[in-house]
């Protein structure tokens, strides 16, 4: 469990959107900016919990910037499989999106790690497919593929690897874990980028998921969106919230916040 420390820089809300508890962040000390960041957890779609955003770069982007942060605490694949994850973060987008003038929202922007990278993208292409604007995405080193990748196909990195890759995407697809399925679910499945969001993220060379995240870095620059990945030496997945102090995570911290302040 991760505990809720005391933060005088951030103001914490409880919130109940729908079925799905949600953690609402606000900046204490700065002005607030009309921007909402919808931040996902991580943990392979069958673990974590919302309040991880508070070891995430979201805190750094709020504390920095001022947005305020909606982390969903959506249902685990062990819960429920697919759709369950993708429904609840996109329902928490949805109350956003319909409440703007209420919170003072203006722009709405996504980003998550990991599994919260693959919810990520999938809330993106939900939204544009049902006309909701996202105006920035973050997905950080995104769980996009339930096809093995060369990069994930014998993968013995550091946190995760081709086994609990596997693992991970059976529980959350169920039977359907090597079949086609919608990009919902999988959003490397996806045919059609145009309209997507902008994005940036970042990756290590050595982990699962690299691939699979340049090829959608790829695939937006050829539908004609702006979007960019660093890539640093390692295989450690999820580098910046294990190793926090190595320089490549501070070098991944400073490059994101480069690519936010450029986004808004």
């Amino acid at each position: 469990m991760i505990h809720i420390w005391p933060d005088d820089n951030v103001n914490i809300q409880h919130l109940k959107i729908g079925r799905v508890s949600t953690l609402v962040l606000r900046p204490a000390r700065i002005s607030p900016v009309p921007i909402a960041l919808l931040w996902i957890h991580g943990g392979g779609y069958m673990t974590g919990m919302k309040e991880m955003v508070l070891i995430s770069r979201a805190v750094d982007i709020l504390k920095n910037y001022g947005v305020t942060v909606f982390s969903p605490g959506y249902r685990l694949s062990w819960q429920e499989p697919y759709p369950a994850a993708v429904d609840d973060c996109y329902a928490v987008l949805e109350y956003i999106n319909s409440h703007k003038e209420e919170l003072g929202i203006e722009r709405i922007m996504v980003g998550g790690e990991s599994a919260g990278g693959g919810l990520t993208a999938a809330a993106c292409m939900m939204a544009r497919d049902r006309g909701i604007h996202i105006s920035f995405q973050m997905p950080l080193y995104p769980m996009l593929s339930n096809f093995d990748t060369e990069s994930s196909r014998d993968n013995h990195g550091k946190v995760w690897d081709t086994k609990q890759n596997h693992f991970g995407w059976k529980l959350y697809l169920r039977d359907n874990a090597d079949k086609e399925v919608s990009p919902y679910a999988s959003p490397s499945r996806q045919k059609d980028y145009s309209g997507l969001p902008p994005c940036y993220t970042f990756v290590g060379d050595g982990e699962p998921f690299y691939c699979e995240t340049m090829d959608y870095i790829a695939n937006l620059k050829a539908a004609g969106i702006e979007a960019s990945a660093d890539v640093y030496h390692t295989d450690v997945h999820a580098f910046d919230l294990y190793l926090p102090n190595e320089e490549i995570s501070r070098e991944a911290k400073k490059a994101l916040m480069e690519h936010f302040e450029y986004a808004m």
